[in-house]
């Protein structure tokens, strides 16, 4: 009678510890902080992924204002900072805190100087010689077909 009841608190105890084992992993804390691209430019964006982040957190850093770790439907937790435009080229770190953990995790990366606009010419050439002669071509044509359309008004209104 001694053994099935020792039996039964063995069992519950294993039950215990094997379902709490999940959700002791669930709540590690921030593990495995990844940094995409590890070097960035000045005003670029950097995409941070942790681990044990099962319900979001925060990526702070003093290249990037505070930003928001979310949780994706497959259980991977990212964030994605912009760099502010005048940071100091230097390594950096970024400290990663889940939101139900204290624990913090870093994880370093560098900046470099930025590389500026990539807008295209942005006006720095002028038109070409083609350009400038199609362009007074136009100018042309529009000025003698306005001019013979006031020219031929006038003369109708007159003759009335």
């Amino acid at each position: 009678m001694r053994a099935p009841r020792v039996l039964a608190v063995a069992a519950t105890a294993c039950a215990a510890v094997a379902f709490s084992a999940p959700l002791a992993a669930a709540n590690s804390g921030p593990v495995n902080v990844q940094a995409d691209p590890y070097t960035v430019h000045q005003g670029g964006t950097i995409r941070i992924t942790v681990d044990g982040c099962g319900h979001g957190g925060s990526v702070t850093s003093n290249a990037f204002p505070k930003t928001r770790v979310s949780v994706n439907a497959s259980g991977h937790s990212t964030a994605t900072a912009r760099v502010y435009d005048k940071a100091t080229p230097g390594t950096y770190n970024l400290a990663v805190r889940c939101g139900d953990d204290s624990r913090v995790a870093t994880r370093q990366f560098r900046v470099v100087p930025g590389r500026g606009a990539l807008g295209g010419l942005g006006g720095s050439v002028g038109p070409s010689a083609t350009e400038t002669e199609v362009g007074a071509g136009l100018v042309a044509t529009a000025a003698v077909g306005g001019t013979a359309f006031v020219v031929r008004r006038r003369r109708t209104l007159g003759a009335a």
